[in-house]
């Protein structure tokens, strides 16, 4: 896979995509990322990239000629997705991290100021993404959560090919909780089913954990889940539990 980044902070990425699973990622050839400086676009001696907005206000808006000539040239004669990261765009989610991880090559565009003029939209932005319901000074921050969410479902990226899928939101549940060595920490021990080498009572309790949690934490998520049977059968009794316990309060 690639990723392009376009943003006037290409500095911003040095650090941060050489660490971690991506920083590994991208040494193993499984992703390559690239920075392009916005102002590297421009035509003027003095590389502008913003100018006031038509209409009065307060800030700058980033101009659309430097985003248009970068898209452009990044691109060539390829088609690949061109997501704009905005508070306006879809909200990202664990699905459209997977729907993005399938495909061979991403441009990401960063805006900043009051943001970017609505032409850019216009003529090369495809999609446009959201990393929650706040506002952050620029496209950069979000743009490495996009990616890192991405990388990390490559294949090959994680070094363990089941570890994405079990994970929170990737089966529409909040994961159940983990436990490592000591086997007892200030006092708490370590579910006894855990210890018992029996993988179908593991997974029965792992798989109820994601339940309990779920509707404790994040119950709105329970009716877009694909839930079986004996799911629906373990909410009734957790949902018992739930009960008994506020009553014995």
């Amino acid at each position: 896979m690639r990723i392009d980044i376009i943003t006037i902070f290409p500095g911003f990425f040095d650090t941060v995509l050489a660490c971690s699973i991506v920083g590994r990622a991208r040494r193993a050839g499984i992703v390559q990322i690239q920075c392009h400086d916005l102002r590297d676009y421009t035509t003027d001696a003095h590389r502008t990239v913003d100018d006031t907005p038509y209409g009065g206000g307060a800030g700058m808006v980033m101009k659309p000629e430097p985003f248009y000539r970068a898209v452009r040239e990044v691109l060539g004669d390829e088609k690949a997705p061109v997501i704009l990261l905005t508070p306006q765009g879809e909200l990202f989610t664990q699905a459209k991290a997977m729907q993005l991880a399938a495909q061979e090559r991403l441009v990401l565009l960063c805006g900043h100021y009051e943001g970017v003029d609505e032409r850019v939209r216009q003529t090369v932005v495809t999609d446009e993404i959201s990393i929650g319901d706040y506002v952050l000074t620029g496209g950069e921050p979000a743009a490495v959560v996009v990616i890192d969410a991405i990388v990390r479902l490559l294949p090959g990226a994680t070094g363990n090919e089941q570890s994405p899928m079990d994970e929170s939101f990737s089966t529409g549940l909040l994961e159940y909780p983990h436990y490592t060595r000591p086997s007892e920490f200030q006092g708490l021990k370590v579910p006894e089913v855990l210890l018992t080498g029996n993988h179908k009572q593991i997974c029965r309790w792992r798989r109820r954990q994601a339940l309990k949690r779920t509707l404790q934490r994040r119950p709105d998520l329970l009716g877009q889940a694909e839930l079986t049977k004996e799911d629906h059968e373990l909410l009734r009794e957790i949902w018992q539990e739930m009960q008994d316990d506020r009553r014995g309060e």
